[in-house]
């Protein structure tokens, strides 16, 4: 009877070590993003004006109002957009419920990233109608982007690449 209390009690601690791993980057990006879209947004700039740098030669601020996705591909596709982000959030939620036990607490916390980025700009398609873009390179043609979309690429890539590494060590182990 002990060991069965003592396994449900690992049990919940870890269901509640994953939600907190998941929530907290997933806050911190949704909050980030919105006080610096909001910040860059309200402040009276124009759309396409630069706002500041290049800082070191590799970042500007820049206001772009992105009614599609990177390099304006879907444009004029906004709520469909909208609507994918927040059907794709609440699948990773969905994977990361089902599948608590085989992912490690960092690939869930870049999982929470993902979601942040997704509801971050599934938000703005929604409301606005348009992404808040602000960060541009200065050193190489690519597209404006977010917190959000650092959320959401920084999150995937690094996931795939922990899921990898845990795949190639369980082959490594047989």
């Amino acid at each position: 009877m002990k060991s069965q209390q003592s396994a449900q009690t690992n049990t919940g601690a870890r269901a509640q070590s994953v939600a907190l791993a998941f929530v907290v980057p997933m806050l911190v990006i949704i909050v980030l993003d919105r006080i610096t879209k909001t910040l860059v947004d309200s402040a009276g700039y124009a759309v396409n004006q630069l706002i500041a740098g290049p800082f070191l030669g590799l970042l500007q601020i820049r206001l772009v109002h992105n009614q599609g996705a990177a390099w304006g591909i879907f444009s004029d596709s906004t709520f469909v957009l909208g609507l994918f982000s927040f059907v794709l959030s609440a699948a990773i939620v969905l994977f990361v419920v089902f599948f608590k036990k085989e992912l490690t607490l960092v690939q869930v916390a870049f999982l929470g990233m993902v979601v942040a980025g997704g509801i971050g700009n599934g938000f703005d398609r929604l409301v606005y109608g348009y992404v808040v873009d602000f960060i541009e390179t200065a050193f190489m043609d690519f597209p404006v982007f977010n917190i959000a979309d650092i959320g959401i690429t920084c999150g995937i890539f690094i996931f795939a690449l922990l899921f990898c590494l845990q795949e190639f060590k369980k082959d490594g182990n047989k």
